[in-house]
């Protein structure tokens, strides 16, 4: 049985940072591409950062345009954990922060969409605020 456990989230003053942690079970995680999303209330689910796997592909990251430069990606493939290091937030940050997975052969058109991911964690609450 597939599991994400998504953890780290909290409240954070705007300029702060977050690591967000995703653990893995069930599957090995750097076969696997490893996404980030959020959904801040009253608005859609949006994809914010995506990582291909380094064994199955070449590891390319796509993030999108309101995380650039402040989002990192990361894993450790020991740990079966992808992690998301949140630098300089902003209260438009606040959300629920998701960790998915998707086998991919090739990369999609639209690596941040979510129908392009198979396996979700719960969410854990991010909440930037003064």
């Amino acid at each position: 049985q597939v599991q994400l456990v998504e953890s780290g989230g909290g409240l954070v003053q705007p300029g702060g940072s977050l690591r967000l942690s995703c653990a893995a079970s069930g599957i090995t995680l750097d076969l696997y591409t490893i996404g980030w999303f959020r959904q801040a209330p009253g608005k859609e689910r949006e994809g914010i950062l995506t990582m291909r796997s380094k064994r199955t592909s070449d590891g390319s990251t796509y993030y999108a345009d309101s995380v650039k430069g402040r989002f990192t990606i990361s894993r450790d493939n020991a740990e079966n954990t992808a992690y998301l290091d949140m630098n300089n937030l902003k209260p438009e940050d606040t959300a629920i922060y998701y960790c998915a997975t998707g086998l991919w052969l090739l990369t999609p058109q639209t690596p941040l969409a979510s129908n392009e991911y198979d396996y979700w964690g719960q969410g854990t609450q991010v909440t930037v605020s003064s």
